[in-house]
This record gives C-alpha cells, sequence and structure tokens, in this order.
C-alpha cells in the first residue's frame, strides 16, 4: 500500500515523474532538517534570543528590512531553481534559501523562547500534520488545483501590502491575520504539490523542493505566531 508522499499513487505517471517526485521529496526533507538543525544552533546558542532583542529595539522599519531581504533572497532563489539546468547552481539556490531562512526566522524563535519555548515544538507538529494532510489531498484528488494560482497571486500582494501598511502605520494584524496567513500557506502548499505532480520539469527536483519548502516554511511561521499570540492573550 502508498504512502502519502508515493509517487505510486500515480500508477500510470511516466517513470521520469516518478523519480522526479522521490528526488523532490528527498531534497525537501534534507532542507527540512538542515533548518531545524541550523535553527537549533541559533536557539541554543542564544544568537536567536540576540535577534529578538535587537530587532525589537530597532525601530518599526527594521521588520521591513527583513521582509524585503527575505522577498529579494526567495527572488533569486527562486529564478536560479526554475530556469537553470545546472544541478549545482539549484543546489546552491536551495542551500541559500535554507540558511537565509534560517536566519530570518531568529527573531521570531527568540521571542517565542521568551513567550512559550513549547510553542516551537507544536507548531513544528502542527505544521507537518497539515502539510501530510494537503500532501494527501494533492496525491489522491483528480483536481489539479491549478485554479488557485491566480487566487494565491492575488492573496500573496494583499498580505504584502497589508504587512507593509501594519509596520508603517503601527497597527497590529493580530489572531485573525495569521489565521488567515494559515489559510494562505496551507493553498501554497497544495497549489505546489500539485504542480509537482501534473506539471513542473523533471529535470528540476531541487527547484521543486525549494518551492515546497518556502511554503512549509511560510505555514510554519504564521502557526507560530498564531501560537504565540493566543499565548499573549491568556
Amino acid at each position: 500500500m502508498s504512502t502519502v508522499l508515493s509517487p505510486q499513487m500515480h500508477a500510470g505517471e511516466p517513470q521520469a515523474r516518478r523519480n522526479f517526485l522521490i528526488a523532490t521529496y528527498k531534497h525537501l526533507g534534507i532542507a527540512i532538517l538542515a533548518f531545524a538543525v541550523l535553527s537549533g544552533l541559533f536557539i541554543v546558542s542564544g544568537l536567536s534570543l540576540q535577534a529578538a532583542k535587537l530587532l525589537a529595539g530597532s525601530g518599526k522599519y527594521a521588520w521591513l528590512a527583513v521582509l524585503g531581504a527575505f522577498m529579494v533572497v526567495a527572488w533569486l532563489a527562486t529564478k536560479i531553481a526554475d530556469t537553470s539546468d545546472d544541478p549545482s547552481k539549484q543546489m546552491l539556490a536551495l542551500g541559500g534559501y535554507v540558511v537565509a531562512e534560517s536566519l530570518i526566522f531568529m527573531p521570531l524563535m527568540g521571542l517565542a523562547m521568551l513567550i512559550a519555548p513549547e510553542a516551537i515544538g507544536a507548531a513544528a507538529l502542527i505544521t507537518l500534520l497539515l502539510v501530510a494532510g494537503l500532501t494527501y489531498t494533492a496525491f489522491t484528488s483528480k483536481s489539479d488545483f491549478s485554479f488557485l494560482g491566480g487566487i494565491l497571486k492575488v492573496g500573496g500582494f494583499v498580505a504584502l501590502g497589508t504587512i507593509v501598511s501594519a509596520v508603517i502605520f503601527g497597527f497590529k494584524l493580530g489572531v485573525w491575520f495569521s489565521g488567515l496567513m494559515i489559510l494562505f500557506a496551507g493553498g501554497c502548499v497544495l497549489y505546489d504539490t500539485a504542480r509537482i505532480i501534473h506539471d513542473y520539469p523533471t529535470n528540476r527536483p531541487v527547484g521543486a523542493a525549494l518551492h515546497l519548502f518556502a511554503s512549509i516554511a511560510l505555514l510554519f511561521w504564521y502557526v507560530l505566531q498564531l501560537l504565540l499570540s493566543l499565548t499573549n492573550r491568556d
């Protein structure tokens, strides 16, 4: 019997697509493991806590700088992974993106260690369960979920505009925004998974893994933020 992540669930697919799916999830697993190790090292060393304190005392535009850096790195990494046929360049893009995400998560991890250290593990477990459910849905559904592409693009611009406005004008987004962003990130995971099943180029498993990792990281970010927000309300 096939597992949730097994490409054997699509018995009619060519062997190249099956091999591609296996390679994609291997690279994804390595990326997630590397992110977890780096994040753990940053927490144990105290760098995450220092980053949280530094960002808290750097003014309201510090988060915009972090957001801007994240967007530039994400754009460059996905651009390289999607256009380069050189496996070494694809791996460099994925590795660089994992390191960048680990650095960007440092302040949030530090904040979590101050407020509710147990929230990190809980957020990781919730994210894992959500990703497993969404992956199962993508692999067992007859739909390719291509209709989500336009919705997610518009939603991404709306979310970005909301975040920038919140930073500039100083209003809090609150629990509701984290909840909506979890839905958005879940949609990204579902859409990206469907893409790699049906039409993502089979010579770019690293690029496919990068897209999935980015969506999963976004989901983890807002699950953790939601848990921290709920803790603060107690």
